[in-house]
């Protein structure tokens, strides 16, 4: 077993629930999205990010560009909380945070074109 591509694929794997666990819920319902949920799958998106850079192969520049799409979203999704207007009680407004799950849900979606790349790269592999 390479440690390395079991690295890759639980961090990979890692951001596409955790990006999905946040974005589960009714999208404009702020109870339904959690701001730590969302903090950690934009750290384990960068990780991820960071684990790609070093595939010099043309499925590994597919991954790196998921992956760069992914952290885009999910980095527009943090500047739209960070700067999102809030109410007393301390909940941003159901517009920006619906605002952010679709952010985050597009990267949701780079996450998951990313598993599927690895589940066919992984069965494509010959011993």
């Amino acid at each position: 077993m390479n440690l390395e591509k079991v690295v890759f694929g639980f961090f990979i794997l890692l951001a596409a629930t955790l990006n999905f666990g946040f974005v589960y819920g009714d999208i404009d319902d702020p109870a339904h999205h959690n701001q730590w949920e969302f903090f950690a799958a934009l750290v384990v998106n960068i990780i991820a990010t960071v684990l790609k850079l070093g595939d010099r192969t043309q499925v590994g520049a597919i991954h790196l560009a998921t992956s760069l799409v992914a952290f885009i979203q999910l980095t527009g999704a943090a500047l739209v909380w960070f700067f999102a207007p809030v109410d007393t009680a301390g909940h941003v407004s159901t517009h920006a945070i619906a605002a952010i799950v679709s952010l985050a849900a597009g990267a949701l979606l780079a996450n998951i074109v990313s598993v599927i790349i690895l589940i066919v790269e992984t069965t494509l592999q010959r011993r």
